[in-house]
């Protein structure tokens, strides 16, 4: 993501910033964002790679709440990280610029499509929740659903829960908008940023025991309020290592959860008005189906059994392209492309449009674009945000899974609000690390 406005990179040496956050994706981003709008404190960005190398690149870029359980521990957190989103997107057309080019956004609104009558009385419970709630939503029957997508093909029993004010987002280009605001603040030695620099241990002092630093492959770099892990799936791993030779316990279950899309680009033929997913994407207990072997990769953690589960997702991006999905397995930090899972979600999505049916994926090998991601998956499936037991300066904001994007901006004003000792806008107490592991 290099551009012209980019920090020089920091020479080999002991430097000291405020706030230090550990990775650069969109959780780690938007967090650096927030301190540097919300406060006069410095913030230094420190990752292994580059922005987007991990799940953020891979993902499909939505801001739904159609796929949210009303009340869950969740939904407060999601609902306020979606009102962000728009107010920044406005804030974006108030200056006379367009957030369809810097963000990729657009409000195209989501459907959750069930296709049993189970599933459709399921959505309609679903949208009259999410109605008192204060939320926009419909529940549309078979020919409804029809008028609004004509591509899909779908039985009388059919129905969705339509929700107009859900939207779409495409992360690459909202990080790159993120980083490069942040940047505006390098000039005022406020930012800094060191990527291709691998954390390898914390530094504590000999008084306190509290941390003062971290040390990099390259850099040694102090803190004088606050270290933020936002690693990603990497999270979990990077803190038991930094935390092998001290007193204090902390096992994070955490494991990546990998997942495939499929992007066909330039697809002028099909023609998407909404972001659409099937009603059964919402269970995290999908029915598994036998993957086949990868043995000889070597790569495959089979601790929870070699399933993959598969749901229709599509979604058309600002430039044409149809994206469609999606996957879930656990197979470790494998993210190499499976070609039999991609078969399968182009099964998959061809049971609900069948005109894609008209073509084999052969036809599309000149033209086609396989994103793999590595979802951050803890068990519950609550994200973790908050200080680490212990180490009062050490904070987490790790474990979206696959809702990284949708609660970025309310998890970084939340974790910024800890930090400062703000109210909170939302409830923190059911991402607590204490008590959770």
């Amino acid at each position: 993501m290099a551009s012209d406005s980019e920090p020089a990179p920091a020479s080999h040496s002991d430097q000291t910033f405020d706030v230090l956050v550990i990775g650069a994706g969109i959780i780690g981003l938007s967090i650096a964002r927030q301190f540097l709008i919300g406060s006069d404190l410095s913030v230094a960005v420190i990752d292994k790679a580059v922005p987007c190398s991990g799940a953020t690149g891979a993902g499909q870029g939505y801001i739904w709440m159609a796929s949210k359980t009303v009340g869950s521990e969740g939904w407060e957190l999601a609902l306020r990280s979606q009102k962000l989103w728009e107010e920044l997107a406005e804030s974006l057309k108030d200056q006379g610029l367009d957030p369809l080019q810097l963000l990729g956004w657009k409000k195209t609104g989501s459907l959750l499509v069930g296709r049993t009558p189970e599933e459709s009385d399921k959505l309609k419970r679903m949208v009259k929740q999410q109605c008192e709630a204060g939320l926009r939503a419909e529940y549309l029957s078979a020919s409804d659903l029809h008028v609004k997508e004509p591509e899909l093909m779908v039985d009388k029993d059919a129905g969705a829960a339509f929700l107009p004010d859900d939207s779409q987002l495409n992360a690459r280009r909202a990080a790159e908008f993120l980083e490069k605001g942040n940047r505006h603040y390098s000039s005022k030695g406020r930012y800094a940023e060191f990527y291709n620099d691998p954390v390898i241990s914390l530094l504590r002092s000999g008084g306190s025991g509290e941390v003062e630093a971290i040390k990099t492959s390259r850099n040694i770099l102090h803190s004088k309020k606050a270290i933020v892990v936002a690693a990603g799936c990497w999270s979990g791993s990077l803190m038991s290592d930094l935390l092998r030779e001290s007193e204090i316990v902390l096992d994070i279950p955490m494991k990546p959860r990998k997942g495939h899309l499929l992007v066909l680009e330039n697809f002028n033929s099909f023609q998407l008005n909404h972001g659409l997913m099937e009603a059964g994407y919402i269970d995290h207990h999908h029915t598994a189906v036998p993957l086949p072997s990868l043995s000889t990769s070597g790569l495959l953690d089979d601790h929870d059994g070699q399933a993959l589960s598969l749901s229709m997702t599509a979604t058309m991006d600002t430039m044409g392209n149809i994206v469609l999905g999606s996957s879930r397995q656990f197979a470790g930090f494998c993210t190499e492309v499976e070609e039999s899972i991609v078969n399968r979600i182009w099964e998959k999505v061809g049971e609900f449009f069948p005109k894609l049916k008209e073509k084999p994926l052969s036809d599309f090998s000149k033209s086609r674009e396989v994103r793999v991601g590595l979802r951050p998956h803890v068990p519950n499936g609550k994200p973790v945000i908050g200080p680490v037991p212990g180490l009062a300066n050490v904070f987490l904001a790790t474990g979206h899974e696959g809702e990284g994007l949708t609660m970025a901006l309310g998890t970084a004003e939340m974790l910024v609000d800890m930090v400062l000792g703000n109210p909170q806008k939302a409830d923190s107490a059911p991402f607590a690390v204490h008590g959770r592991f």
